[in-house]
């Protein structure tokens, strides 16, 4: 889509005109939905997250002040909605070792290369919602373990505690994907 039909289409989203939300939607909810599966337990869940997402898109569009890119504004607003259905739950477990050290655990890259997005995403998904959010915030949006605590309102160590443990057992899980489908051959 280019800059100019983007735009109109969020000059006519702020005037609440339903077309213009159509095309925003159609254009969008495949990649909002993507951002929704990463922090979903499930895929219902994500279609309630992308549902959520958007009404809350349309509800603050006129905030938008084309300051960055329209796509980044959205999938913050996405990744938002998820995080806020966790902290509402109070599903965020606090660690009991605050000062205990994040453990880098790295995943073989000939397994990652072998493994569809869609059974990662899945593999992710089975993650306690405590360690799916610090995993996503850090290793898929980027946030550093500063940002990650303040934005769950957790320690930094809780933080890295969290990342080593949902690491651990995402290491854990590939590596049984990865022989359960090798002895399949």
């Amino acid at each position: 889509m280019n800059e100019k039909h983007l735009e109109e289409i969020i000059n006519g989203c702020k005037k609440g005109k339903r077309r213009s939300q159509e095309m925003l939607y159609r254009e969008y909810s495949g990649k909002m939905y993507a951002v929704c599966l990463y922090y979903a337990g499930n895929k219902s869940e994500a279609e309630d997250f992308l549902h959520n997402g958007f009404i809350k898109v349309f509800k603050y569009i006129k905030q938008y002040r084309k300051e960055g890119a329209f796509v980044s504004w959205m999938r913050k607003i996405f990744m938002h909605t998820a995080l806020e259905k966790y902290k509402q739950k109070q599903l965020l477990i606090q660690s009991e070792d605050e000062n205990s050290k994040a453990h880098q655990a790295t995943i073989e890259e000939d397994i990652l290369s072998r493994i569809a997005a869609e059974d990662l995403i899945r593999i992710i998904q089975q993650l306690s919602p405590a360690y799916r959010m610090v995993f996503n915030l850090f290793a898929v949006e980027g946030y550093s373990h500063k940002e990650i605590s303040e934005i769950l309102g957790i320690s930094e160590g809780t933080s890295k505690s969290n990342l080593s443990r949902a690491r651990n057992i995402l290491q854990a899980q590939v590596k049984t994907h990865f022989e359960l489908s090798r002895s399949r051959l």
